[in-house]
């Protein structure tokens, strides 16, 4: 992975966005189009006394996802690709400042956030997306003919509540999970998943928009709401059987124990989908494993990067979006890109616990670890992009084999402690350790737990992180003490975002012995 140094630039334009957005930090973070405060914060300035009145006003700005049309994308033009779909993203981030300083002309002007918010970002869009095309096609590949019909970006209100202030689920708009998604039967003793079933998330996005509520909530001003907490308690147990095991089942599991990053190594950087571009995930992320990955990391530099897992011949890189308490209070990165600045704001969590697990195949043996396969589970922009993709997975302890949700944050009883589990994809297809969308090289098993068209099973990532988080509570419509995943703005910290990533990196043989740990039936 080359270095994109034209990504790096800092041009005129953007140091003043960046200088406005400055002007908009309140509690923490950016104020966004939709803001308002949870009932615990106060706001004595006047910038917030405008932008509360300002509450009919846009307040999140959809915009197609490109990046999951581009299946075929020739290997020499993949890198340059990436950095301009990242480019994209930080246009809506520069877009979203936009709608938090113009809020007096906005008041004035009906025609505004079209005119001198929407119209240039759709124009903008169209560069990059021209520069993609020609990227493709001068590497000998066909671009796709209708990406013209995606430059456009709406710009949404928020829309009414369609949820009780207790959480609760959605009375309307349930959808029904497509595409891969695994519903986790939980539990410590199987690192919180099986590879089986696909389920819509308890309580379901709220009414084909997606959830959005009358307020937005949130310390910055763009989520969590009251709406997107469940009483864990309410909820009806959900998790569906695991898949039958067969005479050929890979029966063992290999743990590998490699922290909770108590020693703070964060970057808002994303080497698999934005390699090259700095802040290219617009969230920041925890790293365990690998202890030297950021955007410009290769291969080589993996090879070289040492690694917080007792295993020494483990230098996988493990990596997630951090979790944040929204209880009024600020961390290092409050004025950062990725941080405030991005609406991703509050006191960052640290795991109690964060469990890793490679188990096996319902059906099969399987075949070790390619050397640098990357594989990302969710989808970060699940909220817009609909729930193809999503592999959100939250429940709190003494539930996990009960309930599962998608898009709902659990309130735990007393006691007990949130729980985020991730199952990775675990069927390969044999031959490349990515894919232009970053996807298609790898897939879920099926219902029956065996792997489709050819894919081969692989050991299967599971992933469970557990924390102590503060109990919100929700009263009025409004949330205190919310927790919430760090994201990109326009996803208003929901929780079907979540998602994790992996780069496999290993020396020693030692994918061969995790593979031969699982077929064997072992514990190791």
């Amino acid at each position: 992975m080359g270095r994109n140094t034209r990504k790096r630039r800092t041009s005129p334009a953007t140091k003043a966005i960046a200088a406005a957005a400055a002007l908009a930090l309140g509690g923490g973070g950016l104020i966004w189009a939709n803001f308002y405060a949870s009932a615990h914060e106060s706001h004595n300035d006047a910038w917030g006394s405008r932008t509360k009145a300002a509450g009919a006003q846009v307040a999140t700005i959809p915009c197609p996802d490109i990046g999951q049309k581009l299946t075929d994308v020739p290997g020499r033009a993949r890198t340059e690709v990436d950095g301009e779909l990242a480019g994209l993203d930080r246009q809506i981030t520069d877009a979203y400042q936009r709608l938090a300083t113009t809020r007096d002309a906005q008041a004035q002007d009906a025609s505004f956030v079209q005119n001198g918010i929407l119209g240039p970002l759709k124009d903008r869009r169209k560069v990059i997306f021209d520069r993609i095309r020609l990227e493709i096609n001068r590497a000998g590949g066909t671009a796709p003919g209708d990406l013209d019909d995606l430059t456009a970006c709406t710009g949404s209100p928020a829309a009414g509540d369609r949820t009780n202030a207790g959480g609760g689920q959605g009375g309307d708009g349930r959808q029904q999970g497509n595409g891969g998604q695994q519903q986790g039967s939980g539990g410590q003793n199987n690192g919180g998943m099986n590879g089986g079933g696909q389920q819509g998330g308890e309580g379901g996005q709220q009414g084909g928009a997606g959830g959005q509520q009358q307020s937005n909530g949130g310390q910055a001003g763009n989520g969590p709401s009251a709406a997107d907490f469940v009483d864990i308690t309410k909820v009806q147990p959900n998790v569906p059987a695991k898949p039958r095991r067969t005479r050929d089942a890979s029966t063992g599991a290999f743990t590998t124990r490699c922290g909770v990053n108590a020693n703070a190594n964060h970057n808002t950087d994303n080497v698999i989908v934005a390699p090259g571009v700095t802040n290219g995930a617009h969230h920041l992320h925890d790293y365990v494993g690998n202890q030297k990955v950021n955007a410009f990391s290769s291969n080589d530099t993996f090879l070289q990067g040492g690694t917080s897992c007792q295993n020494k011949n483990d230098l996988s890189a493990y990596y997630w979006p951090v979790v944040r308490v929204q209880d009024g209070t600020r961390d290092f990165d409050q004025n950062a890109d990725g941080g405030g600045k991005e609406g991703n704001v509050g006191r960052i969590l640290v795991a109690k616990q964060a469990q890793i697990k490679y188990v096996g195949s319902a059906t099969s043996k399987v075949v070790a670890m390619p050397q640098f396969l990357r594989i990302i589970t969710g989808d970060a922009k699940a909220f817009t992009n609909g729930t193809a993709n999503a592999n959100a997975h939250w429940s709190c302890t003494g539930f996990e084999n009960k309930v599962q949700l998608t898009d709902k944050y659990p309130i735990c009883p007393r006691g007990s402690d949130v729980v985020r589990s991730f199952a990775f994809q675990s069927c390969w297809d044999g031959q490349n350790t990515d894919s232009a969308n970053h996807r298609t090289h790898v897939a879920f098993a099926d219902a029956s737990g065996r792997c489709q068209n050819g894919f081969k099973a692989i050991p299967q990532l599971t992933m469970r992180l557990v924390y102590g988080v503060p109990r919100p509570v929700v009263r009025n419509g409004q949330v205190k003490n919310a927790y919430a995943v760090d994201g990109f703005p326009e996803q208003l910290h929901k929780a079907i975002t979540d998602h994790d990533d992996f780069i496999a990196v290993t020396r020693g043989g030692l994918a061969n012995k995790i593979a031969g740990c699982l077929n064997s039936g072992r514990m190791c």
